[in-house]
């Protein structure tokens, strides 16, 4: 491991109390890498998730976030959940959902500050929906709601950012706009993705972390359809639509 890391596993096992979820996992993960974390449904991607975010304790192993324990690094990772936690018809705006994300951070909950919204306003103009700011989120397109929650979760000032899944319901060219601005947002913060689409992603990410129960990493360089079968049979699509792309435009 290098002085770079800000993710370190290592001998981590983890289970609800029945048959191993996680087993024997190690993983380092650099500052400013970009990740793309795969592997089938039940793989236990979202439970290692959890364990980074601190909000579960592995059965055996340790777990270092940011050179700290991952309940006290967690105010600095910005997640997106899979599933958006709220109602699409819920009477919030565009601003507010994202000032969410500032609940960790600020004094008091519901009272936000100059710097709140200060940081809002950044993250807005970051993900390119400053403009939206006022608008109900139940009137947004599915790619304009994921840039919301991504602005969610970069209002935290995070030095990580986790997200699981945060193209899973959008069409391709939306897909290729929100992996374009999480390669910007990649200069300055560690990126950690949960996909299922490793063929389109391995043109942005530095490195691929295959679990099924355990854990290989590959540099993207090594990935092929090959690897990717042999892990899993045929669960991951791997589809090159970069080079679909290249005889369409």
């Amino acid at each position: 491991m290098s002085e770079n890391s800000v993710i370190k596993i290592r001998d981590l096992v983890f289970s609800y109390g029945g048959p191993t979820i996680l087993e024997n996992i190690q993983l380092d993960i650099e500052a400013q890498e970009f990740v793309g974390m795969v592997g089938p449904n039940g793989s236990g991607k979202t439970t290692l998730l959890k364990i980074i975010l601190g909000l579960l304790k592995p059965d055996k192993g340790s777990v270092e976030v940011l050179g700290k324990p991952p309940n006290q690094a967690v105010k600095e990772i910005g997640y997106m959940p899979q599933f958006t936690p709220f109602s699409r018809n819920f009477p919030i705006t565009v601003e507010e959902t994202v000032l969410m994300g500032r609940l960790g951070k600020t004094s008091r909950i519901g009272l936000f500050g100059k710097t709140d919204k200060e940081l809002a306003a950044e993250s807005m103009e970051a993900v390119e929906i400053i403009n939206l700011r006022k608008r109900p989120i139940g009137s947004l397109s599915g790619g304009q709601l994921q840039r919301v929650l991504i602005a969610r979760a970069l209002t935290c000032n995070p030095e990580i950012m986790i997200l699981d899944e945060p193209t899973a319901n959008v069409d391709m060219k939306v897909e290729k706009d929100i992996f374009d601005l999480l390669k910007k947002l990649n200069e300055k913060i560690t990126i950690i993705v949960v996909t299922h689409d490793i063929g389109f992603i391995s043109q942005y990410i530095t490195k691929v972390a295959c679990i099924n129960r355990t854990l290989v990493c590959h540099p993207t360089s090594q990935l092929t359809g090959e690897t990717i079968e042999n892990l899993y049979g045929t669960h991951v699509h791997m589809v090159h639509h970069h080079h679909e792309g290249e005889s369409h435009h």
